[in-house]
């Protein structure tokens, strides 16, 4: 994932940012001697965009779950939990210091437009960045369509900068460094949380008298698209229970997952009677309750 955001980055700089007509302007190894000599290979004027640090967010952190409802299985996808990015991003010109050179007034020009392309870039949304081509093959489906917060050089800046350049030679002037923070989803694989429950049954009865015993049951199911090779819950449907005679008992509609349920039944025989949409509605469905295969699904076909 951190690979296709950094060629994000990439793509973004190269397109709003005059002078970055490369990819080879734009990479993300340690700024130490190596990316110098680099550089001056290079003999042009070079971003460095460098992944000092990951840090969880737990400020967006969550615990919610998404269920979904596959061949009556009850699946569970946990929310994503979220990584913060730390990039320092430095400028780096080719050029040797002589009276009529300074190098640094370029790579101040260019660190002020990359700063400039970075907040008007908030949030960074990957089918924005690579407008009008394609996202790139491959591409995560986690962030294809999301808005990714970015926090583009916070006031507290970075906490180990000295360090930092310690790290990288003997011979390395302090630079000024654009300090950018791109937050990542992290997902987490479908789980089965086992098969969905249909039919619950509730017994009451005074303790020390079974002949009071009274038995009441729920039961539930889905309405599905059927006309199409998979069948997809429909939503908001109309659903009604009904005596063998016809006689409505009690009506519904199913929630965003397709999902209904009838409670407080007798043990017996009824038939169930369902529409939405521009569906034409099939012939009622004669149930026993309970269910001997626990299966009360609806079905346009």
């Amino acid at each position: 994932m951190i690979d296709y955001l950094d060629n994000l980055l990439r793509h973004l700089l190269m397109k709003q940012v005059a002078g970055l007509n490369n990819e080879a302007q734009v990479r993300f190894q340690p700024p130490n001697a190596e990316w110098r000599d680099y550089v001056k290979n290079l003999a042009v004027t070079a971003l460095n965009l460098y992944l000092i640090d990951l840090r969880e967010n737990r400020k967006l952190r969550s615990n919610e779950r998404t269920r979904e409802i596959t061949n009556g299985l009850a699946v569970d996808t946990r929310a994503p939990q979220r990584i913060d990015c730390h990039y320092l991003i430095t400028a780096w010109s080719p050029s040797m210091i002589t009276p009529a050179v300074e190098p640094t007034i370029d790579e101040h020009a260019l660190l002020y437009e990359v700063a400039a392309t970075l907040m008007q870039a908030q949030p960074l949304a990957p089918q924005a960045v690579y407008d009008p081509d394609p996202l790139p093959a491959g591409f995560p489906s986690l962030i294809a369509e999301a808005e990714l917060p970015i926090n583009v050089m916070p006031v507290e800046g970075f906490p180990k900068y000295a360090e930092f350049w310690g790290t990288m030679g003997d011979v390395h002037p302090w630079k000024p460094a654009i300090y950018l923070m791109v937050t990542l989803p992290v997902g987490f694989p479908k789980e089965i949380s086992g098969t969905m429950v249909t039919t619950r049954i509730t017994e009451y009865r005074q303790s020390g008298k079974p002949e009071t015993a009274e038995t009441w049951i729920q039961i539930g199911g889905h309405v599905l698209d059927a006309t199409i090779p998979q069948p997809v819950p429909v939503a908001s449907a109309w659903v009604q229970l009904e005596s063998l005679t016809g006689e409505p008992l009690q009506t519904t509609q199913t929630n965003e997952l397709g999902r209904f349920t009838f409670n407080k039944l007798r043990p017996g025989q009824y038939r169930l009677r369902w529409r939405a949409g521009a569906f034409a509605e099939p012939a009622p469905r004669l149930i026993e309750v309970p269910s001997p295969s626990g299966e009360y699904d609806l079905k346009f076909t």
